[in-house]
């Protein structure tokens, strides 16, 4: 199986240091202010910045500032839900190399993206909800349909192959996307009064973002992501092996269990905010090694950031680049990441 470059001398417990939270920081903003301004119609930067602040102080804006909804109920509310998605789904592709030891581990890879949209799919088709929360019940089904879905790859493959080797994981995870996306067609058969929410689902976009869905990403961010940040020492050691993992005393089915569980649950939200958004948490964990190293401690931080620049400018480019029209963010995302599917999969191949 090829491993991620993991030695023991990138493994020290080495955190990410504070300059390096500012420089990663400022380049984040940077790209959000960037998104905010620019889209069909763009905005001045002054212009944004006084709607903004204006709106947080309740300050009347000067006559000459015509389109606050714009910045306000449209594009902010939206950049925020993509960079939250963006740094979760890079996060949950960097936790998930790091414990399965596998290069092009991602939640679309692996089809966990594709059955947490199946999830969505049938909560909007059969009007799955909860009662005084009618949107917790998409979430829900996501996040219960990304877990089964990656148990249930991860057992297939087990029983074809004991090695888990990196290519049974992804047959099988494609061959259950391929499954999980007949399964879909099946249901727009039944229910063809639903399918423009149903392709929502399956070609990602943040369109419609509100504010509740960019406090949801963040709550389970907050919970789930923090979740893997604290595994970031057993990361390190699964990168390396399962038995060194045992010897330097970590509970493996712990561990997996709990990761497993947080990545499932922040693919479910993301999805079931965004749709199906393939390839980010494959993309920028490479790039992120490259420049900080495998330690999980400084690989994670790096990819919740690098995550969400990545999504805001693959977002940014689905905005701009036929406008007026709009393309579906998945669309953009897949074009990227098939590319570096591919590189990644031929050199993984060439050293074994």
């Amino acid at each position: 199986m090829p491993a991620l470059p993991v030695d023991g001398a990138a493994v020290k417990a080495e955190n990410f240091k504070p300059y390096e939270y500012a420089v990663f920081s400022v380049v984040v903003i940077a790209t959000m202010v960037l998104c905010v301004c620019v889209g069909s119609v763009d905005i001045p930067l002054s212009d944004t910045a006084a709607i903004i602040w204006n709106a947080v102080f309740d300050i009347p804006l000067p006559e000459h500032i015509t389109s606050p909804s714009i910045i306000l109920s449209v594009r902010l509310p939206r950049v925020l839900c993509v960079a939250l998605a963006g740094a979760a789904l890079s996060l949950c592709g960097a936790a998930m190399q790091g414990l399965l030891k596998n290069p092009l581990a991602d939640g679309s890879t692996l089809g966990v993206s594709s059955g947490a949209a199946l999830g969505a799919v049938i909560s909007i088709v059969f009007g799955i909800t909860i009662p005084s929360l009618p949107f917790a019940g998409v979430t829900i089904m996501a996040i219960a349909f990304a877990f089964l879905s990656l148990m249930l790859i991860l057992a297939l493959a087990y029983r074809l192959d004991y090695s888990l080797s990196t290519n049974t994981i992804i047959l099988v995870g494609v061959v259950f996307s391929m499954f999980a996306t007949s399964i879909v067609s099946l249901i727009i058969t039944f229910a063809p009064e639903r399918v423009q929410q149903v392709t929502f689902w399956t070609m990602g976009t943040f369109q419609g973002s509100t504010y509740e869905n960019a406090l949801m990403l963040a709550a389970a961010f907050a919970v789930f992501g923090g979740t893997l940040f604290a595994h970031s020492r057993e990361l390190n050691a699964f990168a390396i092996g399962e038995d060194n993992a045992r010897s330097v005393g970590v509970n493996v089915k712990r561990v997996k269990l709990t990761v497993m569980i947080a990545v499932s649950a922040l693919i479910g939200v993301c999805v079931s905010v965004g749709g199906s958004i393939g390839f980010v948490g494959l993309i920028t964990p490479h790039m992120l090694r490259m420049i900080v190293g495998p330690n999980h401690k400084r690989l994670l931080p790096a990819c919740a950031f690098g995550g969400a620049v990545f999504l805001l400018l693959a977002d940014l480019v689905a905005r701009v680049l036929l406008r007026p029209l709009e393309l579906r963010i998945g669309v953009v995302t897949s074009i990227v990441g098939a590319i570096v599917f591919i590189i990644v999969f031929y050199r993984s191949q060439k050293k074994r």
